[in-house]
């Protein structure tokens, strides 16, 4: 089993609602016919025009969807039909093959399949610094950093995608798809972002070991954030 993360630029001339609809409407009932064993798709829709203020773009523009597709091989053969479909319905796609760690596993929001997820899901597009060797990044990020986040953020779902390679001519580079969920207050207001609600100090505390945490791996002006509205629309291998 293999996980391919899509990013989807819509048509300027489609309304993102019009576009999240076909995503999750005709698409993923062909990606399913094909054979897609676990599908979920991210969307930056109204629902979380909130969270604007959290949204980083140094790569732009930023895409409209993120897909996650699980399927039983990321080989060209069997892959390009996939590839096709979604090619159709969008302006522009790249496609990377991803290895998946799931931190925190959503089992305090669960979503049904189709449903929207509670809150908003925060995708995060990382490469590795110039500064660092990929060993030391990736040993920052996974065995040091990943408990720091668990402990400074109100985040119910916390899903590490090493990038193990693009898939698409011409996708931008990338280390890794960092997808993490946070209630809805968390858009507006940084202390529940940052598991403080009312509490000034412990907002502080967690915002400085956080902060000091990611700039140890990461170049915040090579950093891409999407705020996203999730849906899991087959969850037989999805987190």
């Amino acid at each position: 089993m293999e996980k391919i993360v899509y990013t989807l630029w819509r048509d300027p001339s489609e309304d993102l609602d019009a576009f999240s609809r076909r995503l999750r409407g005709e698409v993923a009932e062909q990606l399913f016919t094909l054979g897609a064993r676990g599908l979920q798709v991210n969307l930056a829709d109204a629902d979380v025009a909130p969270a604007a203020g959290l949204r980083q773009e140094n790569n732009r523009p930023l895409a409209d969807a993120v897909l996650s597709l699980w399927v039983d091989s990321a080989n060209t053969p069997v892959r390009r039909p996939f590839d096709e479909v979604l090619a159709r319905v969008s302006s522009r796609l790249a496609a990377y093959l991803v290895c998946e760690s799931v931190a925190i596993r959503n089992t305090r929001f669960p979503a049904h399949p189709g449903e929207r997820t509670h809150g908003f899901s925060q995708i995060a597009f990382l490469s590795c610094p110039p500064r660092l060797t990929r060993e030391a990044w990736l040993d920052t990020w996974r065995n040091y950093h990943t408990q720091v986040a668990i402990d400074t953020q109100d985040n119910f779902l916390y899903v590490q995608n090493l990038v193990v390679r693009a898939l698409t001519h011409g996708a931008t580079p990338l280390d890794a798809i960092v997808e993490e969920a946070f209630p809805p207050a968390a858009m507006t207001d940084p202390m529940a972002f940052f598991d403080a609600p009312g509490d000034e100090e412990k907002f502080r505390k967690n915002l400085a070991a956080m902060m000091e945490s990611c700039n140890r791996f990461i170049d915040f002006d090579r950093i891409d954030v999407l705020p996203t509205s999730q849906y899991l629309l087959k969850t037989t291998v999805a987190p």
